[in-house]
């Protein structure tokens, strides 16, 4: 086999042997480092530490599921869901048809029994005149006397008659025992209710409550009158304080959370009923910082961060000292 010496033409020009040398040159010069972005989060000394946020609601400390004292078919509804109502206000009306007839037929029973009381009464006196000018016996008059005092009993008990059913035809007016807003209606126009099912749910706005749900793994500080921050969640500019009033007693067994009532002091008109909002506890802790686990670096038995020069040219390694985990609870209020 024999080899063949490459040439070059001599009319090839000067400039393309040396773009491709350069092109060579190119080939052999190594890339440059890629970059590789670093998260930084800039740290600070806390001095204090936040119990929370739980959410809840806005509930009435007081409220009354009204009923008819008396059966029959519901005739009048006067006010819907979310009104506001003044005491003695009509709710609903029943059909006072038939209370109206009990009524009359005691009025009778007591008008019957007045007018048999009065000839008793008459015939008690006629025998007791006869007595004294002894024309007739001791029997006689205290037949007479028995049958005056019997019809007396028996007039009391009409008039009781005539008072109860006099009552029950009031009672066929449902009316607001104090002043509320209506947050439930159970019944309609139409229906045939009980005697003491519930027709329509008052509540007082005028005491308001935060309730929430805490787990139990963080009831033991908590106490009755612990004050908290309550803070609407539709506004978190709105804020109130609210104190623990009542603590459930024993933990939902889904949930392993405990219901807390707070009273809420003076809150502001935003704190409607339903509400959704959420409360929190600031405590004062001694001096400390929070950094996340990944910008811990554990190497030769020792725990350091990288610390980022003020101008963002260098990064330093420091040793830190990490301090176990605080269990985020209110302080236990001492007697």
């Amino acid at each position: 086999m024999t080899s063949v010496p490459l040439r070059i033409p001599a009319r090839l020009p000067a400039f393309t042997v040396l773009l491709a040398l350069a092109a060579c040159q190119e080939k052999k010069a190594e890339a440059p480092p890629p970059v590789r972005p670093v998260l930084v989060t800039k740290v600070e000394v806390r001095t204090a530490e936040t119990f929370g946020p739980f959410a809840g609601t806005v509930e009435p400390r007081y409220q009354t599921q009204a009923g008819f004292r008396v059966p029959g078919r519901m005739v009048a509804r006067d006010v819907y869901v979310g009104d506001l109502v003044p005491k003695g206000a009509r709710l609903a009306a029943l059909d006072p048809t038939v209370l109206q007839f009990a009524v009359t037929r005691a009025r009778a029973d007591v008008t019957d029994v007045e007018a048999q009381l009065a000839n008793v009464s008459a015939v008690e006196a006629r025998q007791r005149t006869l007595y004294e000018g002894g024309n007739v016996t001791q029997a006689a008059l205290d037949a007479a006397v028995a049958s005056r005092d019997t019809a007396a009993a028996r007039l009391a008990q009409a008039r009781a008659a005539l008072q109860k059913a006099t009552d029950e035809l009031g009672y066929a007016t449902l009316k607001a025992d104090v002043d509320g807003v209506v947050t439930a209606w159970n019944a309609e126009i139409g229906q045939v209710v009980s005697a003491g099912q519930a027709v329509v749910t008052l509540a007082r706005p005028d005491i308001r409550e935060a309730v929430v749900d805490i787990p139990d793994g963080l009831m033991a500080g908590i106490k009755a009158g612990t004050a908290f921050t309550v803070t609407l969640q539709a506004a978190p500019t709105i804020t109130a304080t609210g104190r623990v009033r009542e603590i459930g007693p024993l933990a939902d067994p889904a949930t392993r959370t405990r219901r807390v009532r707070m009273t809420l002091v003076d809150p502001p008109e935003a704190f409607r009923l339903g509400t959704t909002i959420t409360v929190a506890l600031e405590r004062a802790t001694p001096p400390h910082i929070t950094l996340p686990a990944t910008a811990l670096l554990r190497a030769e038995d020792r725990t350091s961060v990288w610390v980022v020069a003020p101008d963002g040219q260098s990064v330093s390694r420091r040793d830190v000292t990490v301090v176990p985990p605080r269990i985020r609870r209110p302080p236990t209020r001492r007697a």
